[in-house]
């Protein structure tokens, strides 16, 4: 009798797909020995970076591309004065490859260079597929691969032993200066990363990283997917960063777009060498219909080993310690997704599902965890694909953990739709911890989705326009006062009850005010809210500090009370007086989300013992009204703990 898969044991309602489970798996296990010539490991044939591209030889350069569509290919830049020349023109050496050979004379450091493709309609200029370093003309906003063979970076740092709980700041690089400008690299390793020690956080998620065309994108339509963005510094200064954070203990994980690439021609690879579907889908289905970008052919071998190659590529020339991979659901569904509700386990099995893709993200996650068993990988999955974060030794895709999107739906619309006297604790409970059985999750509140125009922060929905002119600590106001004391309990629950890791955007640990908006034409091209306003939380004469203080105090404490260790048992869901308590370890949790009430000697069953209070949301420090005694010590007696919790306040007691 056959065995079932152990996703299947883990949960009885796939059963009836375990065929289905089963073939999906034969299906990448089969791809990846074919990829690996069955021999070796599939990381050591994901080498395209180091054979595609401009390599630095003996006597000059080789440079090589695949284009199988071209019928010429010309290299020409400043070397050439520009000009295209029949002695800079590549030869095709079979399998859709191109090569040339070029001399140092011609070649230097800092030269800037294109490729003139040709093909049997037309002709354009492109830059290469594998492309290290792009830079912009200021003037003309015009891209071109520029050559870049700097001295190689000695790190000074290895990198941190894997966390079981990755804390995660996530941060883009160029919105974090506080001027109006885009800021660097340097900049970031002198002015924030002290910030992200400081608060506590053991991972830093970079965005934005790989090139893009357009600053406004977020990062999110890439055209050079080998290039880091050059708008943030050079690629050494790159290293630097992570070498001086990985020295501060810290992981360093990169925001990778594997789920589809910018349409734009000149400048990526769209229609690369004439053709739509080099890497890509060809027609309608090579096209998001919302993002306007080309949707990549996961079916096909060249797409799967470019892909690859660029995982392992910014894992061992940068140090990266794993990946956040963007738009997985988009990757998964034919339809990507797009205003559909995940209700029946039949949708991630029927035709909608593109299995070639599912088939990448099992081979991704091999060939990360091949090259690094310390990396980490996060789905970005709204669907709640099984299998998505269950290894890929038992018949999953192999992802570390999934993104939990919905916690952050949820507060939003409890936020907007419900009010205060009318939130449920077990409502709370269930909506943060719900979650495949089978998987780890990163929880968040909000990240930078929520931030966005067109949406608002968690404070701003709370406190709105008096922002702007009650933040001062000399300025009483109750729908400041509201606003924060909820602020402080939506981010300790998210944390408190997260089941894997936490992640946090940054300038949301002070609850930086507005929104993001990056330069458009709709703006004036101003970078006044792609910024981050630091001094707002260092002002001690402003109430930011308050959150920016209680956001270190709560990531020191659970990871020194190791409670993310321990699933969480509820004790108290008294929906009647808004009270949430668990326990988690040695720790005990309590919430009091009731807008009035206060409650003294309110009764919790659990295990026997001493505690004392490790966090206080209503503490001053945390701009609360110091209602409680943080010297007091409680005595669970005959398993009955009995404590004072005032209205909007939490608590994280510890056994002593």
């Amino acid at each position: 009798m056959k065995k079932k898969s152990p996703i299947v044991e883990i949960d009885p309602w796939l059963k009836p797909f375990a065929n289905q489970l089963e073939k999906r798996y034969r299906k990448a296990v089969l791809k990846e020995l074919e990829l690996a010539d069955g021999q070796h490991l599939l990381s050591e044939k994901c080498n395209n970076h180091l054979y595609y591209g401009l390599h630095k030889t003996a006597g000059g350069y080789h440079f090589r591309e695949k284009a199988p569509n071209a019928k010429k290919i010309y290299i020409y830049g400043d070397f050439s004065y520009w000009k295209i020349e029949e002695r800079f023109a590549l030869h095709p050496i079979g399998n859709g490859d191109w090569e040339i050979f070029l001399p140092e004379q011609f070649v230097k450091h800092g030269m800037l260079y294109k490729l003139w493709m040709v093909w049997q309609d037309g002709a354009d200029e492109r830059l290469p597929s594998y492309v290290r370093r792009v830079v912009q003309d200021a003037d003309t906003k015009i891209f071109a691969a520029q050559v870049w063979e700097a001295d190689e970076y000695e790190w000074q740092n290895a990198a941190p032993q894997r966390s079981s709980h990755p804390l995660i700041y996530e941060a883009h690089i160029g919105m974090a200066a506080e001027e109006g400008k885009i800021g660097s690299y340097l900049e970031f390793a002198e002015k924030v990363l002290p910030r992200i020690k400081k608060l506590g956080y053991n991972t830093l998620q970079l965005m934005a990283i790989q090139e893009h065309p357009y600053y406004g994108s977020f990062g999110y339509q890439v055209s050079n997917f080998f290039a880091p963005s050059f708008r943030f510094g050079t690629p050494e200064e790159l290293k630097s960063l992570i070498d001086r954070t990985h020295g501060m203990g810290i992981a360093v994980i990169l925001d990778v777009v594997h789920s589809h690439a910018v349409s734009n021609e000149h400048e990526g690879l769209s229609r690369f060498d004439g053709s739509y579907h080099l890497y890509f889908h060809d027609g309608e289905r090579g096209r998001h219909p919302v993002w306007d970008s080309r949707c990549f052919n996961y079916g096909k071998n060249d797409t799967l080993m470019f892909l690859l190659s660029n995982l392992k590529y910014w894992l061992e020339e940068f140090r990266f310690d794993g990946f956040r991979f963007d738009g997985v659901t988009s990757m998964s569904y034919l339809n990507h997704g797009i205003g559909v509700d995940f209700l029946e386990y039949k949708q991630y099995f029927d035709e909608n599902v593109d299995e070639d893709a599912l088939t990448y993200l099992y081979l991704a996650n091999r060939v990360v965890h091949q090259i690094n068993n310390q990396a980490i990988t996060i789905a970005e999955d709204v669907s709640g694909m099984p299998g998505m974060a269950f290894p890929t030794e038992k018949g999953g895709l192999g992802f570390d953990y999934r993104m939990s999107m919905g916690i952050a739906d949820f507060w939003c619309k409890t936020i907007k739709e419900v009010a205060d006297e009318h939130w449920h604790t077990g409502d709370i409970f269930y909506r943060l911890t719900d979650h495949r059985r089978e998987e780890h999750v990163v929880s968040y509140a909000e990240s930078h989705d929520q931030a966005m125009v067109g949406d608002q922060s968690i404070i701003f929905r709370l406190i709105g326009s008096k922002m702007y002119d009650k933040m001062s600590v000399f300025t009483p106001d109750l729908q400041v006062d509201r606003g924060i004391a909820l602020h402080k309990l939506i981010t300790f629950s998210t944390l408190a009850l997260a089941d894997g890791g936490f992640l946090n955007f940054m300038g949301n640990e002070f609850g930086h005010p507005e929104w993001i908006d990056f330069p458009r034409e709709g703006n004036g091209w101003s970078y006044n809210y792609a910024r981050r306003q630091w001094h707002l939380a260092d002002d001690d004469t402003l109430k930011y500090k308050y959150l920016q203080h209680f956001n270190e105090a709560i990531i020191h404490s659970v990871k020194e009370t190791d409670v993310l260790d321990f699933a969480p048992l509820p004790l108290v869901r008294d929906e009647g007086n808004q009270i949430l308590a668990f326990e988690r370890g040695d720790s005990i949790f309590v919430f009091n989300f009731n807008p009035e009430k206060s409650f003294t000697d309110f009764p919790i069953h659990c295990k026997s013992g001493k505690y004392k209070i490790v966090v206080n949301s209503d503490s001053p420090l945390f701009g609360g009204f110091g209602l409680i005694d943080e010297t007091t010590e409680f005595f669970s007696l005959d398993g009955v703990l009995k404590v004072y919790i005032p209205a909007r306040t939490a608590i994280q007691l510890v056994m002593k």
